[in-house]
């Protein structure tokens, strides 16, 4: 079985989908491993650690020659797989909805395409989870991006020369990204708040020592979809919601949004009206800007500064972690594919529930029934 590494070629994408320790363990599997040249540089990997781990190196353009796996971070252009195996593998965060040409081209070429962040949230799945390993370490950054851009100190501080308050700092989306997000700013001595559709969450904000912001006694709550993902809010919900968080927000100092709705452009959170409401100097990080964004006027890669506030956001967060954000998604890829490994016939071989759940195409066609419906 030989798996191939690609160079990630999207513009920012510093992370890469293997490291010299899944190396090894896919090479204790038996298979044998192609990786392109200057795949992992931008990850504080180098080409010899990864030949040190037992990988042949490809030069650019190369490494999908004859691969029975390709193994990427972003969707490949369907051009890089030219010279895989007739029915090859592809296992990559392959942003479907918004790439469906890129996903039609690989069903023509006759490639496998598996979807990484179509990988569902059960308990045997949480090893390989993508979303979740990624979103831990963007809420983390979020936070720290925030505190640098933050023209003060999170936490309260006395001194000689009289006390520094504590930041107030709010979480909207309590998700894998939004918990960590609390758990950072918490460490950074702030007091932090959250709020969330779903009340679920409650439980999970009060137990990181922050304060649940929610709005009470509304029917028609839709917050709660399938496999723990959030879902749009009911109209009554929308603006009790924004009722309460406008008398909130105006209080933080800085804020942190996250909510993401699977295959719809992200929720709109705050208002122009809300963002004028803060105290001039507060900061917004958008962590769903590359989605369309949850606060009005926040633009991916640039600090934005309406009525005194900074608002920013990451097109891609977790690649400005890119050594942790690697070494994380590295090895969901390799628990996903050794997971399913049969040894007679040595590869993967994929059951109906997960295998089901993130394949796009197979045969030549498009075969998941979230795009085909």
């Amino acid at each position: 079985m030989r798996i191939a590494i690609l160079k990630e070629r999207a513009a920012g994408e510093t992370r890469v989908a293997a490291t010299p320790e899944t190396v090894r363990k896919f090479i204790a599997l038996g298979a044998t491993l192609s990786v392109e040249a200057g795949a992992g540089v931008s990850a504080s990997i180098s080409d010899s650690a990864f030949a040190e781990a037992g990988a042949a190196m490809a030069a650019q353009g190369q490494a999908a020659q004859g691969a029975d796996i390709v193994l990427g971070v972003q969707g490949p252009d369907p051009a890089m797989l030219a010279g895989a195996k007739p029915g090859a593998l592809l296992a990559a965060i392959l942003d479907p909805f918004a790439q469906r040409e890129r996903v039609d081209a690989y069903a023509s070429a006759g490639i496998e395409a598996l979807a990484m962040e179509f990988m569902p949230r059960i308990t045997r799945a949480q090893s390989m989870d993508v979303l979740s390993s990624q979103s831990n370490l963007s809420g983390y950054k979020a936070v720290i991006a925030a505190a640098d851009t933050y023209g003060r100190a999170f936490p309260m501080m006395m001194t000689a020369a009289g006390t520094i308050t504590a930041a107030r700092l709010f979480v909207m989306g309590v998700g894998v990204a939004g918990l960590q997000a609390i758990a950072t700013a918490r460490r950074l001595g702030a007091q932090v708040s959250a709020t969330d559709v779903r009340s679920a969450t409650k439980e999970q904000i009060e137990s990181l020592g922050a304060k649940p912001v929610f709005v009470e006694k509304v029917a028609g709550i839709e917050g709660e979809g399938a496999g723990g993902y959030a879902t749009e809010m009911s109209e009554e919900y929308q603006k009790a919601q924004a009722e309460l968080v406008s008398s909130h927000i105006a209080k933080q100092d800085i804020v942190i949004t996250t909510a993401l709705i699977p295959g719809r452009p992200a929720p709109r959170l705050v208002s122009d009206a809300q963002i004028a409401s803060m105290k001039p100097g507060s900061v917004i990080f958008d962590l769903a800007v590359a989605q369309g964004g949850n606060v009005e006027g926040s633009v991916a890669d640039q600090l934005i500064e309406r009525h005194g506030v900074k608002i920013m956001g990451y097109s891609n967060t977790p690649a400005h972690l890119p050594a942790d954000a690697s070494a994380l998604y590295a090895r969901n890829l390799y628990n996903f594919l050794s997971a399913f490994w049969d040894k007679e016939q040595g590869g993967p071989v994929l059951d109906e529930e997960i295998g089901n759940a993130v394949r796009l195409t197979q045969g030549g066609r498009i075969v998941n029934e979230r795009l085909l419906g």
